[in-house]
Formats: C-alpha cells, sequence, structure tokens
C-alpha cells in the first residue's frame, strides 16, 4: 500500500514545480527593471550635460557630445559584460570607460546648482555603469540549486528517500563544478600575470638595448669627431 505524502511533502512538491518558472520570471522583471534604470540614468545625465553646455554657449553640440559620451558609455559596458569576448578587447573596453564615465561624471558635477544636487548628478553616471556590471551577472548558481535539492528531498521525504548513490553522484557533481570554477579563475588569474611579466620584460629588454645603444653612441662620438677634425682641411 501506498504511503499518503505529509502536507509538508505536497507542499514541497508543488514548490518545486514552480521554482523554475518563477526563478525565469525573477530574472526578466529584474532585467526589465535594470534596463528602465539605465534608460532614467542616461536620459537624466544626457539632459544636465546638454542644459549645462548649452549654457556654456557649445550651440547644438551641446546636445552632440553628451550623447557620444552616454552611447561610448553603453558600447563599453556591453564589451566588457559580454561572455566570450576576447580579453584584450573587454581591457581596452574597461580604460575607455574609465575615461568616459570620469569625464561625463566631472561634467554633471561641474554644472551650476546646489552641491547635493551636483553630486546626485555625478553619481547617476556611476549608475549606469553599475546597472549594467550588475545585469551582466544575473543567473541562476546550477550548483547551488542542485545541492540545496538533495538536501529539500532528503528532509521532506524521509520515507522516499534519495537513492545514496544518487545523492552522492549530484554532491560530486556539485562539488566539480565548484572546483572548476575556482580552477578557471585560478587560470585565468595566472594568464593575466604571466602577461604582466611578459609586458615587463620586454619593457626590461628594450630598456636594456636602448641603454647598450646609449653607451655606443657616447663611445663613438668622440671619435667620429676626431677623425672628421683630422679630415677637415
Amino acid at each position: 500500500m501506498a504511503t499518503q505524502p505529509t502536507l509538508t511533502q505536497q507542499f514541497a512538491t508543488e514548490y518545486a514545480k514552480g521554482a523554475v518558472p518563477g526563478m525565469l520570471r525573477a530574472i526578466r522583471l529584474i532585467k526589465r527593471a535594470n534596463g528602465l534604470i539605465l534608460i532614467g540614468a542616461l536620459t537624466a545625465s544626457y539632459l544636465h550635460q546638454a542644459h549645462y553646455l548649452a549654457q556654456l554657449g557649445a550651440g547644438m553640440f551641446a546636445w552632440i557630445v553628451p550623447a557620444v559620451f552616454d552611447l561610448a558609455m553603453l558600447s563599453m559596458l556591453t564589451i566588457t559584460q559580454t561572455t566570450g569576448m576576447a580579453v584584450d578587447a573587454k581591457r581596452a573596453a574597461m580604460k575607455i570607460l574609465v575615461v568616459v564615465v570620469t569625464i561625463s561624471a566631472a561634467v554633471n558635477f561641474a554644472a551650476p546648482g546646489p552641491l547635493g544636487l551636483r553630486i546626485i548628478f555625478a553619481l547617476v553616471v556611476g549608475l549606469v555603469a553599475g546597472v549594467e556590471w550588475v545585469a551582466a551577472k544575473i543567473r541562476p548558481d546550477f550548483a547551488a540549486i542542485e545541492e540545496r535539492e538533495v538536501s529539500v528531498i532528503s528532509e521532506v521525504r524521509p520515507n522516499r528517500k534519495l537513492d545514496p548513490e544518487v545523492a552522492k553522484a549530484r554532491a560530486a557533481k556539485a562539488a566539480e563544478t565548484r572546483r572548476a570554477k575556482q580552477a578557471a579563475r585560478e587560470a585565468q588569474e595566472a594568464a593575466r600575470a604571466e602577461a604582466a611579466r611578459l609586458r615587463a620584460a620586454k619593457a626590461a629588454e628594450k630598456a636594456r638595448a636602448r641603454a647598450e645603444r646609449d653607451t655606443l653612441e657616447h663611445f663613438l662620438e668622440p671619435r667620429r669627431e676626431a677623425i672628421g677634425a683630422h679630415r677637415a682641411p
């Protein structure tokens, strides 16, 4: 005779059915909200800068220049947060992003008005970068979800326990996923360190070669002068 599931087990089953759709809805909602925040922050920054530059007499350029900076900021953010983008492209985009954000925040802060208002408009520029950075990080942690699934099944289904071998395999898979992520992070850090070491070695080699050339030129210059003086009529 089959065992009647308890209320807790029934609730856990129904909750598990809605967990994935609920998570997907939350991700979509957060991304839409982040998009609206991004649009609002860029619009506020753009209009504030354009109004200030128009007061300075920039004419039609008051409306073009801020748009260029805001679009450049959005483009660089997209490059830095796109999965699979080349590392050197991300590195270059990050450098440009720092310059663009600094200039845009400086213009917002330089606009006339109360100090608090100027600080708020400068922080709006940082909000644009922050929102895009967070939006790129939104994704499920599958290893944690699998760990939690094993834990919940063991807690609420005492009469229908998960097979020990299956539980062991799932736990091993989750641990392997964590180790793979850690190894990938360590490999990236090692690659960055090796690249920095190679750049430093190349710079040192160039400096050494330049010093040798300077020394040789310094050594030969008096002899060239002496030969020139000897040949002179």
